[in-house]
């Protein structure tokens, strides 16, 4: 039998008991008797109905004893009240971060760089304005240091063809068109305006900053006609019969992309009515152009500066007698005019313009553009295997007529002050 009972909440009936509820046998037992077959019928609904009761007694308990040891009773423990809080306050471990960006390149990068390892810099190679030459090849830098001093390479940023009249005009043909062209598709839209896409920006070009040389990079044909001609002229200043005439803007153009008012007209009209470089005078019907920003290949490197150097014809060559001589593998790819030029700066032995620019080689690679580094060394020395001149020469000769001038200014001021 099974009983449950409460405290009496009178204060008379303290120590008694009053009973709510008496059952014949245990709750999950066989029930017996005759109410047995009633009873067995609500068991199902007899433990739900009991929880209820004994929540509402215990509800109307409120302010009692009972109620009392009950509230201590559902009180949280304190611990396991801080180890919840703990507990909720803790981030998800499943949901990532929602301040934390994924991936960032810039905290990647700033992890993987020590600030306190050296970066691999070229020695800093100055002279005049430009402080990147020690990018230059090692043995060329002395070459470019010199020439710059001397004030003979001259470099200025590209400039953009001008357009033609023909172009203008096909340009405002093709304006007009897109115009009515738009127009009628804003008509046949019921009149609704259509909006004209913004046209691309152009970008700007990598221009180079005003202390950059960029030694390695590719010389065009318009600045080593421009360097061509100053060195020859600089080195020969006082010897009038190798000195080139430039051209005069009354002439009229051997080129038909290089007109009078072409900023290098004055170089590349003289070095071709000298006849230094192909042209319509020499007889060369297939350069009817210059196309002066166009990359200089090593060929024709050799084939302007070597007439220079030997002051007289370039001999007749063939391909078997540059292979012997140079031991180029590509002999076979250079051609007639500038085979002869190769041969002829052999000649020169270890002052051929082949050994400065490019050291010990076996291949010429004619078609090969040349860089502003090569083209310095080989504007470094003019001259043949016997005599010749080069670009420390004229400084020290500059710097020794200085220091002369100085001294005799310095006597005269004694003299004077005697």
């Amino acid at each position: 039998m099974a009983r449950i009972s409460f405290p009496n909440q009178n204060a008379s009936d303290h120590g008694k008991g009053r009973s709510l509820f008496w059952l014949s046998g245990p709750l999950s037992g066989p029930l017996s008797g005759p109410l047995s077959g009633p009873l067995q019928a609500l068991r199902p609904h007899l433990l739900p109905g009991l929880l209820i009761s004994t929540l509402l007694v215990i509800s109307g308990c409120a302010g009692s004893p009972l109620g009392e040891v009950v509230g201590k009773n559902l009180e949280p423990d304190p611990q396991l009240a801080e180890n919840g809080g703990a507990i909720a306050n803790a981030p998800d471990k499943t949901s990532p971060a929602p301040n934390k960006p994924e991936n960032d390149p810039s905290q990647a990068s700033n992890t993987d760089t020590n600030p306190e390892q050296p970066t691999a810099d070229p020695i800093q190679v100055t002279a005049g304005q430009y402080t990147d030459l020690g990018k230059a090849p090692e043995e060329i830098q002395p070459y470019l240091v010199d020439l710059l001093e001397l004030g003979l390479l001259i470099v200025r940023p590209p400039t953009a063809p001008a357009a033609s009249p023909a172009d203008s005009q096909n340009n405002d043909q093709n304006n007009g068109q897109s115009d009515n062209q738009s127009d009628n598709q804003s008509d046949n839209q019921s009149g609704s305006p259509t909006e004209t896409p913004a046209p691309t920006p152009t970008p700007a070009p990598n221009l180079p900053r005003a202390d950059e040389f960029r030694p390695n990079q590719a010389i065009t044909r318009r600045e080593y006609a421009r360097w061509l001609l100053a060195v020859n002229n600089r080195f020969y200043a006082d010897q009038r019969t190798r000195k080139i005439r430039p051209g005069v803007t009354s002439s009229p153009p051997v080129f038909q992309d290089v007109k009078a008012k072409d900023p290098d007209f004055a170089a590349i009209q003289g070095l071709a009515e000298a006849g230094i470089i192909p042209s319509p005078l020499t007889g060369s019907s297939t350069t009817l152009t210059f196309r002066p920003d166009a990359p200089l290949t090593r060929k024709d490197m050799l084939l302007w500066k070597v007439p220079l150097d030997t002051r007289q014809p370039l001999p007749q060559a063939t391909i078997p007698a540059v292979e012997q001589a140079w031991g180029f593998q590509d002999a076979a790819k250079i051609e007639p005019r500038a085979l002869q030029a190769v041969l002829a700066d052999y000649q020169n032995g270890d002052f051929a313009n082949i050994r400065r620019a490019f050291n010990y080689t076996t291949l010429f690679q004619p078609d090969k553009a040349a860089t502003r580094a090569e083209a310095a060394a080989v504007l470094w020395r003019f001259g043949n295997s016997t005599e010749g001149i080069t670009a420390e020469e004229i400084r020290n000769s500059g710097a020794g007529e200085t220091d002369q001038g100085a001294t005799n200014q310095g006597a005269t001021g004694a003299s004077s002050r005697d």
